[in-house]
């Protein structure tokens, strides 16, 4: 038996598995349809992104041009790196260079792919990843089982035992524990790192910015905390404008973990400039073809649509039988993609070894469905196993033994015999039927009966049983009559009464609490008072002073006996900020590097308190995103209530890497605030 049927087996075999990743499931598939029950229009979203995203795969030289020079005049440094090798190499070069130790890494698809961590180990270097699901299985030297949750195979009681094992933590089940035992593991990592690591989400070729997306907070660390970031990136990952920035990140979020918007969005633009006071203070960005453009000129390019939201994942049946792990190629190599995203990017990007990944699919259509950039899944992996992949040329594959479809000979024996039979329509009637018979007989209670082993398909499936009165005689009689006959429900008129105009900073109050938040509507006059009251509230005499902030008296802070500092190496309690905006319909702030201020008070301490004015808050991400502050600034970030992870049994915890609670000071002036 090879090593991908050995794996199923084990998979099905593997109750605590099942468990799991029924669980996993189940919960993002219903979070993405609540999602995007609050995104009326949807539908047209998803065809623009895949519009975009077929425009960008068209005409990628152009706009990797575009992107590389705004980067280079933004002060970055741009690598190019054909394959895993010279991407691995750049980063040593780098990492020699800055004579760095320690690595500290965020989240990134690409890493795995190349095998990054293994060969910066084999150097000398030692690399910590820092998002949790990640943290947890670099701990027990596994690879991820998820694109977007990598611990999504195990249980609690399996991560508290490694944690007191790894981290010497009395062994516990409870889940904020465990995070918050990470948490304290980590934060030394994050100051002490010589290179923050990390992915990049989106490439914006317009401006040439990085935007990489996060929940815990992890994020942010590795990119403003060490002196050096290094940021990998395929060279499929643009979108021409900020506009089109707006409209994935609109859909990536709720696609991926079910929220309108991802806790942490950061928008990077150049190093750490004069007078900011914090920030990388270089930035390499490596970009990576690996395999890219010879899939883009192939059968299989619509895969590149990708935006790694791991959707299909969730609503592969198959998958959520499997788990990733069991995704693995002819040589026992687990594939660095799974699912079905996975079954077309791995045997496209690293050729014959994962092929018969593509037979992992019912061809259902689930992935296609759930897919933000609505990518064909169900057609590309038939072409995989037709053997369309563009690492060979068409004459080798045709000579392969196999056809080019990683199938067993009986595998084709028997779809050859399919194809005569169901050419013939008579014949196709008769064997129909004879099945329908045989199939009564040998499992008369059961939808399905066993196929023996050698063909193929009944190693790992059972087949399902024909229907005793096939739908062409069905149809015949009469029941079509009760099909429905409306042939386009979705061109109905809403029912729904227009939407009366909204309160933007009313709205922006009621979507951030729903997240955990906390707003108050003060006047400006007693803005300084409330805060005040506040902090003695909560026992908190130190506040971090993010940057200057004209509405609030801060002598009257010290004459409360309350301590301001800008210094991130003090005891942090609480940090406290402006925002250039708010964002109504998801209550995300807006913050921006400029000189005098830090981001990070609004990452490091475990309380954020942030003070912003009501007519700075807008309705729309599309609208934030257009103002003239966030194109100049050196780096932004979009926060949307406290930092949180649900990488342990999909248990939500809130407070990982950045804050627990996120406090909003709204001055009104609505009503002569």
């Amino acid at each position: 038996m090879n090593p991908f049927h050995q794996r199923i087996r084990a998979s099905l075999a593997n109750a605590a598995l099942q468990a799991a990743l029924d669980a996993n499931a189940q919960r993002r598939v219903q979070g993405r349809l609540a999602a995007f029950a609050s995104l009326p229009d949807w539908r047209q979203r998803r065809q623009r992104a895949r519009a975009v995203r077929a425009e960008v795969m068209a005409d990628l030289d152009r706009y990797l041009a575009r992107f590389v020079a705004r980067v280079e005049a933004n002060g970055m440094v741009v690598h190019r790196a054909r394959d895993a090798q010279e991407a691995v190499r750049t980063v040593l070069e780098l990492a020699r260079a800055h004579r760095a130790r320690l690595v500290a890494k965020s989240k990134s698809m690409l890493s795995e792919e190349i095998e990054l961590n293994r060969a910066l180990e084999a150097a000398g270097l030692r690399v910590v990843e820092t998002d949790l699901g990640e943290y947890i299985v670099q701990l027990r030297g596994e690879k991820p089982s998820h694109i977007l949750t990598p611990a999504v195979h195990l249980r609690r009681q399996e991560v508290g035992q490694l944690f007191h094992e790894k981290l010497g933590i009395p062994y516990t089940e409870e889940v904020p524990v465990l995070t918050r035992a990470a948490r304290d593991a980590l934060r030394t990592v994050f100051l002490e790192a010589d290179i923050g690591l990390s992915g990049v989400n989106f490439g914006v070729a317009e401006t040439g910015t990085l935007c990489i997306i996060t929940n815990e907070g992890n994020g942010r660390m590795v990119t403003s905390l060490p002196p050096l970031h290094i940021a990998l990136m395929g060279i499929e990952r643009l979108v021409p404008t900020l506009d089109d920035l707006a409209l994935m990140l609109s859909l990536l979020p709720r696609s991926a973990t079910g929220q309108k918007m991802s806790v942490y969005a950061q928008l990077i633009h150049s190093p750490r400039r004069p007078g900011e006071l914090d920030g990388a203070t270089a930035r390499h960005l490596i970009l990576v073809d690996n395999g890219r453009e010879r899939v883009r000129h192939s059968p299989l390019r619509e895969a590149l649509y990708c935006i790694r939201c791991g959707a299909c994942l969730n609503a592969c049946p198959v998958f959520r039988e499997l788990g990733g792990h069991a995704y693995v190629g002819r040589d026992g190599e687990i594939a660095p993609y799974p699912g079905p995203i996975g079954a077309v990017l791995s045997p496209a990007l690293f050729g014959e070894n994962f092929i018969a990944l593509a037979q992992a699919s019912s061809l259902c259509g689930a992935c296609k469905d759930a897919c933000p950039v609505d990518i064909d899944l169900p057609q590309l992996l038939t072409r995989v196993r037709a053997g369309d992949l563009p690492l060979e040329p068409e004459a080798s594959r045709a000579s392969r033994p196999d056809g080019g479809a990683g199938l067993s000979l009986s595998s084709q024996l028997l779809l050859k015999a399919y194809s005569q039979i169901a050419c013939r329509p008579r014949l196709f009637v008769l064997a129909q039927k004879t099945a329908a018979l045989i199939g009564g007989l040998i499992s008369p209670r059961r939808p399905y009966f066993p196929l023996p082993a050698f063909t193929g398909w009944g190693c790992s499936r059972d087949f399902p049983r024909f229907a005793i009165r096939p739908f062409r005689e069905r149809f015949r009689r009469g029941a079509a009559q009760s099909l429905p006959t409306e042939k386009n429900p979705e061109a109905r008129p809403s029912a729904q009464p227009d939407a009366p105009p909204l309160d933007w900073p009313d709205l922006f109050a009621r979507e951030l609490e729903a997240l955990g938040g906390r707003v108050y509507f003060v006047k400006r006059s007693d803005l300084t008072a409330r805060l005040i009251a506040f902090l003695r509230e909560r026992g908190l005499g130190t506040v971090w002073m993010g940057g200057p902030l004209p509405a609030l008296d801060e002598a009257l802070l010290t004459e409360a006996g309350l301590r301001s500092v800008r210094d991130a190496a003090a005891s942090l309690q609480v940090g406290l900020s402006g925002a250039l905006a708010a964002i109504a319909e998801s209550g995300t702030l807006l913050l921006i590097a400029e000189a005098g201020s830090a981001l990070n008070a609004s990452l490091l301490p475990e309380v954020h308190v942030a003070v912003i004015a009501s007519s700075q808050i807008v309705p729309s991400l599309e609208a934030a995103l257009r103002l003239r502050e966030v194109r100049e600034a050196s780096a932004a970030v979009l926060i949307s209530g406290p930092s949180r992870t649900a990488d342990i049994e999909m248990s939500l915890t809130i407070g990982v890497h950045g804050p627990k609670e996120v406090h909003v000071f709204v001055i009104d002036e609505r009503r002569g605030g």
